[in-house]
């Protein structure tokens, strides 16, 4: 995806990424499913957000509002040509990054076995279902909670849907908050289908259908 009205963030804006998500998440349905014990929380999640950024910066794109990055989307370009080998590396990488840190910060390793259940909310495999490459799948649409009610959520999503429009793809994301569901139908999201595992949990997967031509 490529767009010349949001700004494109940098590897050295990655502080600014890991506070927003850190804020952003912070109370997320996922994230209190998967570290229940709120201190807990507040320790990770600046790590594990640190970990997903080192592999996105390799593998996706990440657009902000501004340069003061008050909310940004990460989307990955299925229909775009992919290093194979570099994606699978950086993703093994962040795994191994991610599961220290789930061990170092709870040692009683129920963190770390909340994660290894949790793992289809967390890898979008839901997507291969799709069996459609020509695809952009946004992995994080978030806004700073002081900033939200702004549009700065729809100047976001708006643009990534136009790209896709002009391209003819689909869009997929998924969302564990229910209240998120209408905000997407409002662009043209419909209900591909609910997933609840292992946890008291439900991620709404969402589809976009690529317009025709």
């Amino acid at each position: 995806m490529d767009s010349d009205r949001l700004y494109r963030v940098k590897k050295e804006d990655v502080e600014k990424l890991k506070r927003l998500l850190t804020e952003c998440f912070a109370s997320d349905p996922l994230y209190c499913k998967l570290i229940p014990d709120e201190a807990t929380r507040s320790r990770l999640l600046p790590e594990l957000f640190a970990c997903d950024m080192e592999e996105f910066f390799e593998t996706c794109e990440i657009f902000a509002d501004s340069e003061e990055i008050h909310g940004i989307m990460v989307v990955e370009d299925e229909s775009e040509s992919h290093n194979f080998i570099r994606c699978y590396l950086s993703e093994a990488a962040a795994y191994l990054k991610t599961d220290g840190y789930l061990i170092k910060e709870d040692p009683s390793l129920r963190t770390f076995w909340n994660f290894i259940q949790g793992r289809d909310y967390l890898n979008s495999r839901w997507t291969d279902k799709l069996h459609m490459e020509e695809r952009l799948h946004i992995i994080y649409l978030a806004v700073r909670p002081g900033m939200q009610h702004h549009g700065i959520s729809t100047i976001l999503l708006r643009e990534a849907a136009e790209y896709a429009d002009r391209n003819r793809l689909m869009v997929s994301l998924e969302t564990h908050n229910e209240n998120n569901v209408a905000f997407y139908r409002h662009f043209g999201f419909e209900l591909f289908e609910v997933i609840e595992k292992h946890f008291h949990l439900k991620q709404y997967c969402m589809i976009r259908d690529r317009k025709q031509v």
